[in-house]
C-alpha cells in the first residue's frame, strides 16, 4: 500500500525524517485516506502515526572496557601504543613525587620540628632529585638528626 505522501506530511509535522515515521501496519487503510495535514495530525493524536526514537551508538561496551582499564586490566604490552613517557610523562611523575615531599617539608617547618635553614637545605636537595619519596626524605632527616625517631 502506497503511503509516501502521508509519510512525507507526517515527517514535516513531526519534524523528523521520513525514515523515522512509524505507521501502524493494521491501520494502513485509514492512513491512506488521510489527505490533509489536519487528517495526519488527528492520526498522530490517536497514536496511529508516531516518531521513532533516534538510534545512537551504544556506549555499553566502551564503558565496560573503560571500567576494566580503571581497575588496571587491558594495559599489557600488546595494548600499548605510545612510548613509556608518552603514556605517563616524566613531568607528571616528577609532580607526583615532589609535591608530597615539599608539603612534608612545609609541615615540619611550620610545626617547628625543623628550622628554616634545614627546610631550605632539604628543599634544595629535593629539587635536585635526591629523594625518591616522602618516606625517603623522612629517613634522611632522621639519619642526620634533624628530627627524632618516634
Amino acid at each position: 500500500m502506497d503511503v509516501k505522501f502521508q509519510r512525507r506530511l507526517a515527517a514535516s509535522i513531526l519534524k523528523c525524517g521520513e525514515e523515522r515515521v512509524w505507521m501502524d501496519p493494521n491501520a494502513l487503510d485509514e492512513i491512506k485516506e488521510a489527505v490533509t495535514r489536519e487528517d495526519i495530525k488527528m492520526l498522530i493524536k490517536r497514536g496511529l502515526i508516531k516518531r521513532k526514537k533516534i538510534k545512537g551508538t551504544s556506549r555499553v561496551r566502551a564503558n565496560y572496557i573503560k571500567m576494566q582499564k580503571e581497575k588496571g586490566r587491558r594495559k599489557g604490552p600488546g595494548s600499548r601504543k605510545g612510548k613509556k613517557y608518552a603514556r605517563y610523562p616524566r613531568k607528571q611523575r616528577w609532580m607526583k613525587t615532589i609535591r608530597p615531599i615539599r608539603a612534608t617539608l612545609k609541615d615540619l617547618r611550620d610545626s617547628g620540628k625543623i628550622d628554616r635553614h634545614a627546610y631550605r637545605r632539604f628543599y634544595r636537595l629535593a629539587k635536585g632529585g635526591t629523594f625518591k619519596s616522602r618516606s625517603h626524605l623522612l629517613m634522611h632527616l632522621k639519619a642526620e638528626g634533624y628530627i627524632k625517631e618516634e
